[in-house]
């Protein structure tokens, strides 16, 4: 294109955005507000131009958006500036008219009396009669006709407020419900920070309800939780400030012995020399003497001096034996320590434990009882079922543990998969993820799917598990002869636990401690 197509292109192109901002003056009243605003601030134009794409902006608004730009191009359609844009004065008067006139009418709207100004459309002063549902929000007649609600979707206001209460009310039901299960949840964390595995009277004093909410259940259970372990190591501190008084008192009798006999050994040898002191003595004293003097005296100082005295030796073992006392002194104490220290092969989880179960202060045994008490409803829980999991699951390797049954009426031990129901009564079978064996209405059972009927000689009164994790196997046996019982060929994918069900208030079940040693690995 030429200098001159170009030139005589602008020419044009300005006198058209001039004759169509005059036919725009004519008609400023019937023109609603979003016509004279800027695509870029939304606003009444300041400063208005026009681009060759005929699309009009700000003039400020239009620099700013170029000024982070790489190239000049329209806001709107992305079509390239090459010309500057070309002020428009009468869009510039036409938008002066249009403030002017709105001012007016506001003036005198004010001045008039009209209903409630939320009934009222602000920009053309009638009153909201419709509802668009894209825009989500009331309109006048006027707006609906307007470009910015052109072909929308819109209700009477009547119907939009039925429709928008129904939804109100079914968003409500729905926030309500959620903020049930929020503060259900909540009360379950609540409980569970309250939550001591003790008893009510564990310091004298019976708690109730609003004790457990108000937490002093959680210092209840701290406090135990101090007291067990201040008592554990109690024994500890006991019997190392009673194997140190041994030691000590071992000690002074051996230093007191040892300085008696050394004592001794001074007095003899101090007698020894005073002996020979005298006989020096003497013998000088006879050499003194002059002629037969000295024959006179010979024999009897000579016989003197022949008394046979043993030369001085200092025999071993006058010194305390500090090796004895300090070599391996730990070492030594552990080895005797053990005879106190009581090792469990597992450890009852009270997390777990159903809210009618009751545990053992030490975790190591487990009976029925009547009452349920006011336990947390953790995920880990058993509830309704009587069930309690050991603290410490297992993937790989051999794990054994031997539970006493006694004289229970109702029990079922063995392992549980980690992801078994807890919140629902299932029987603990195969099926549902337990590798157990039963005793029930005075009948043995292995937990298979249907149950297996076990024929046994005798009652065990302590039964052993066998986990061997690798080969895929549970097995069961009667401790007091090794009789097997029951073994489970059954693949473990994931983690198990030591489980048991106890259903006798008057028997516990308890795991049984292991012999523990301390050996010294000679090396040769």
């Amino acid at each position: 294109m030429t200098f001159r197509n170009r030139k005589q292109e602008a020419i044009l192109f300005v006198l058209f955005q001039q004759l169509f901002a005059e036919t725009a003056f004519r008609m400023a009243g019937r023109l609603p507000e979003a016509d004279l605003s800027c695509s870029i601030c939304c606003e009444v134009f300041r400063d208005p131009v026009v681009l060759k794409c005929s699309h009009s902006f700000c003039s400020p608004c239009l620099q700013q958006y170029w000024s982070i730009r790489t190239n000049r191009d329209c806001p709107l359609c992305r079509r390239q500036s090459l010309d500057d844009p070309v002020p428009s004065l009468t869009l510039k008067n036409l938008c002066e008219s249009y403030l002017e006139e709105n001012d007016d009418m506001v003036g005198k709207k004010a001045e008039e009396p009209c209903g409630d100004p939320e009934e009222m459309c602000p920009i053309h002063g009638e009153k909201f009669k419709l509802f668009c549902t894209k825009d989500n929000e009331p309109i006048c007649v006027v707006c609906h006709t307007s470009r910015k609600h052109k072909q929308h979707e819109c209700f009477p206001v009547s119907e939009a407020v039925a429709d928008v209460r129904g939804k109100m009310t079914s968003a409500l039901s729905s926030l309500q419900d959620k903020k049930e299960a929020f503060e259900k949840t909540k009360k379950n964390y609540e409980n569970a920070a309250a939550y001591i595995q003790v008893r009510h009277t564990l310091l004298g004093i019976p708690l109730s309800e609003t004790d457990w909410l108000s937490g002093v259940w959680f210092q209840v259970q701290a406090r135990f939780v101090e007291t067990q372990t201040h008592a554990e190591f109690e024994k500890l501190h006991s019997f190392l400030r009673a194997e140190e008084e041994t030691r000590m008192q071992a000690l002074k009798r051996e230093e007191e012995q040892r300085s008696r006999a050394m004592a001794e050994k001074i007095q003899e040898i101090t007698r020894d020399i005073t002996s020979v002191s005298e006989c020096i003595q003497a013998l000088e004293g006879d050499l003194a003497l002059d002629g037969i003097s000295v024959l006179h005296n010979c024999k009897k100082t000579l016989a003197r001096a022949a008394v046979p005295i043993q030369d001085p030796v200092m025999h071993p073992g006058a010194l305390i034996d500090v090796a004895k006392y300090i070599g391996s002194l730990s070492f030594h104490v552990w080895d005797k320590m053990q005879k106190l220290v009581k090792y469990t092969p597992v450890t009852l989880d009270p997390n777990t434990a159903a809210p009618w179960l009751v545990l053992s202060d030490d975790l190591t045994s487990v009976s029925d009882s009547k009452e349920k008490q006011k336990l947390p409803n953790n995920p880990e829980r058993y509830d309704p079922d009587t069930g309690v999991l050991g603290r410490e699951g297992f993937t790989t390797g051999k794990h054994a543990w031997d539970v006493s049954v006694g004289d229970n009426t109702a029990w079922v031990v063995g392992v549980a998969k980690a992801s078994v129901t807890r919140k629902k009564k299932v029987s603990s079978v195969l099926k549902n993820g337990y590798l157990c064996i039963y005793f029930y209405h005075k009948m043995y059972f292995a937990g298979t799917s249907p149950l297996t009927r076990l024929n046994l000689r005798r009652n065990p009164e302590k039964v052993r598990v066998q986990l061997d994790c690798d080969r895929s196997r549970v097995s069961f046996y009667d401790l007091q002869d090794n009789t097997h019982i029951y073994t489970f060929k059954h693949a473990i994918a994931e983690r198990v636990f030591p489980y048991f069900w106890v259903g006798c208030q008057r028997c516990p079940l308890t795991i049984q401690p292991l012999d523990v040693s301390v050996v010294a690995n000679e090396v040769f």
